[in-house]
């Protein structure tokens, strides 16, 4: 087995050029992207197929040839509004891709995805997405996805999504005889389809079981005003049979859910793996498909909830379930890959994570993900026959770990009393005393941060700060409890806990003095700005990354699409909306204000930014705002990332007298 080492020679090279000023190669150095998505590997094991990232926001998916180290691009996105999302085989010579696209229409942002099948070589491309008829009433944006990679029948189709929209007939009249989500067997390289699931409307997911049966299906209600409404009805089917039973409900309330949810379908022991409520906190159950129902507790935590499931292979096969402590830590169904995971984390060196990506058609090759904390880490394919590990891809090959920072998990005192847990990095070779330092809660704020290699808090620490992020209440990953109302309808919760992190710091001599600032990202730019709002003077400089700043516009911005009335719910109605939103107490921000935002962003609006922008100008405030053009809410693009962490840094210097 050979992989070159071309590779990664190229992904150095389309790193964007290093300003000639120390501060700046630093902030250029973090700022570029990571350098591989994505790494799968083809069903006979002789090709390897890399989505990679490529100067300035662009993608390109290449494919290596595994025994000559010879690579191919095969297709390219230019980023911004226009991204790759996702590459996988379909076959060995025949790839499917997801693309997006963003278009402006008057007053809304509308995302489009659409499905594409190529060659391995980049020639034939098709578009897998089922064409719109011209009679059709509306237009998808949704290009449908991948439900199984088998067909049942021992062919090369696939099984995908499709959404129907219904057609007009004679004059006006609208025929609804075919509308809402079905499943067809698509022949990647013909376009024949063959129905498998007639389109229903109201239906959100199909499961199938990885052979080319569907055995699963989640349908949504909706509100007597014909929103989305919280409530999954789920359905199933038992062995053999085309008819649907019922199987149970789900219901999303303000973000945490309530009931069983499946994932996956096990065709062997003839169960669906899902998640559910043990004790107040997520854990893993199986429950039968067979009629009984009979459910079984496969895991679960004392401490946080069990919320990964573990799947490789062209059949997506369920080998385990992960949940995350002060790590994340894997059980194993699968001894023999437990016991391989285990032999290979301390064979290599630094004690670093591994996580099975992906395999071949007999598993007999496994491509494998390896990081740390000072690693950012890198793709591996491993030979069962041969036991040789090879490295493929590094994903930042630029950052040398040895001058990385490490991270550690700690805990401090709320005011009322709680342990929160969070992460500090201090800076490389540091005492860790009377540092400036940064506290940089997470977005979400139904996510958590977990140990690892971030760049964002991994820059900062370069730059000399210590940086703490925390897992404030309103978090998940912890339990009903902890979690609240969620980070919007608690808020006063979840900020006391992240203004308690600041006092820590300085407590502990962490940091010294008048030297701690707000660093946060969507919900953690909202956290930051609101710290501001609730203990001013707390974090003597603010830096907001594409942030929430007005909960009323938040909810008013999803009143034309379907989750209107679950935003409305998570938001909440009452007197924390206008307390809870930065835009509307600008007069209590005493300190310098940075925000940052793209004004392609989906997930929260510029207009959250340009809005706090105008406010804090009306006050009399310092701010300063970067505005990227054509950009989404990741701010993909090393151009716009470098700038952001290098005036981000100046801000701060300045602000913190360093």
């Amino acid at each position: 087995m050979q992989i070159s080492k071309r590779m990664l020679l190229a992904s150095a090279v389309l790193l964007a050029a290093v300003p000639a000023r120390a501060d700046d190669q630093v902030a250029a150095l973090f700022g570029a992207r990571e350098q591989v998505r994505q790494v799968a590997i083809s069903p006979d094991g002789e090709r390897l197929l890399a989505v990679q990232a490529i100067k300035g926001s662009g993608t390109v998916a290449s494919v290596i040839t595994i025994s000559t180290g010879d690579t191919k691009p095969v297709l390219v996105s230019k980023g911004g509004d226009e991204q790759l999302r996702y590459c996988e085989w379909a076959l060995n010579d025949r790839l499917v891709c997801t693309v997006s696209v963003i278009n402006r229409g008057t007053t809304d942002l509308h995302g489009f995805s659409r499905m594409l099948a190529l060659d391995a070589d980049g020639q034939n491309m098709q578009m897998l997405t089922s064409q719109m008829r011209s009679r059709a009433f509306g237009q998808s944006q949704y290009g449908g996805e991948i439900v199984d990679w088998n067909d049942g029948e021992g062919g090369d189709r696939v099984l995908m999504t499709r959404v129907a929209t219904g057609e007009y007939q004679a004059g006006s009249i609208l025929s609804r005889s075919e509308s809402g989500l079905g499943v067809d067997a698509v022949d990647t390289r013909t376009l024949k389809r063959k129905l498998v699931e007639p389109p229903r409307d109201g239906v959100v997911d199909y499961i199938s079981d990885g052979r080319g049966t569907v055995r699963m299906m989640v349908t949504q209600r909706e509100t007597k005003d014909g929103y989305a409404a919280d409530t999954l009805d789920i359905l199933y089917r038992k062995p053999g049979s085309r008819s649907w039973d019922r199987f149970g409900t789900y219901v999303n309330e303000a973000g945490r859910g309530r009931g069983f949810y499946p994932v996956a379908v096990d065709p062997n022991l003839n169960v669906a793996y899902g998640f559910d409520d043990h004790n107040g906190r997520q854990a893993l159950f199986s429950v039968s498909l067979d009629g009984n129902m009979t459910r079984k507790l496969i895991a679960t935590h004392d401490q946080v909830d069990v919320d990964g499931l573990m799947r490789i292979g062209r059949d997506n096969r369920v080998i385990g379930t992960s949940y995350a402590t002060d790590k994340r830590y894997s059980e194993f169904f699968d001894p023999e890959l437990g016991a391989l995971r285990t032999a290979l984390g301390k064979a290599l060196p630094g004690n670093p994570s591994v996580s099975f990506v992906d395999t071949n058609a007999d598993e007999s090759k496994i491509v494998m993900w390896v990081g740390s904390d000072v690693d950012p880490g890198g793709y591996y394919l491993y030979d069962k026959k041969t036991k040789q590990l090879a490295e493929i891809l590094k994903k930042r090959p630029q950052l040398d770990p040895g001058q990385l920072a490490r991270v550690k998990a700690v805990s401090y005192k709320s005011r009322d009393g709680v342990d929160i847990p969070a992460y500090l990095t201090l800076p490389a070779g540091s005492d860790g005393k009377d540092l400036p330092a940064i506290v940089m809660p997470h977005g979400g704020p139904g996510s958590r941060d977990e140990w690892g290699f971030d760049w964002l808090p991994q820059y900062y620490a370069m730059r000399g700060y210590a940086v703490l992020q925390p897992n404030f209440r309103g978090s998940t990953g912890y339990g009903s409890q902890w979690f609240q109302k969620n980070g919007f309808q608690s808020w006063p919760v979840a900020i006391g806990d992240v203004n308690d992190g600041a006092k820590w710091l300085v407590s502990s001599g962490i940091a010294a003095p008048g030297k701690v600032a707000g660093v946060g990202w969507s919900y953690g730019g909202y956290a930051v700005l609101q710290s501001g709002v609730t203990e001013p003077g707390l974090f003597k400089a603010i830096v907001a990354i594409a942030p929430v700043t007005d909960l009323e516009l938040l909810r008013e911005e999803s009143r034309n699409f379907s989750n209107f009335r679950l935003t409305d719910a998570f938001i909440g109605r009452g007197d924390h909306v206008v307390s809870g939103s930065p835009a509307r107490n600008v007069e209590k921000i005493s300190v310098p204000v940075m925000l940052v935002h793209g004004d392609y962003d989906q997930n929260v609006s510029v207009e959250q930014s340009r809005r706090m922008e105008g406010r804090l100008r009306g006050a009399g405030k310092k701010v300063e705002y970067l505005e990227f053009k054509g950009l989404d809410h990741q701010l993909d693009d090393d151009v716009a990332r470098t700038r952001m962490l290098a005036d981000s840094d100046k801000l701060l210097r300045a602000a913190l007298g360093l």
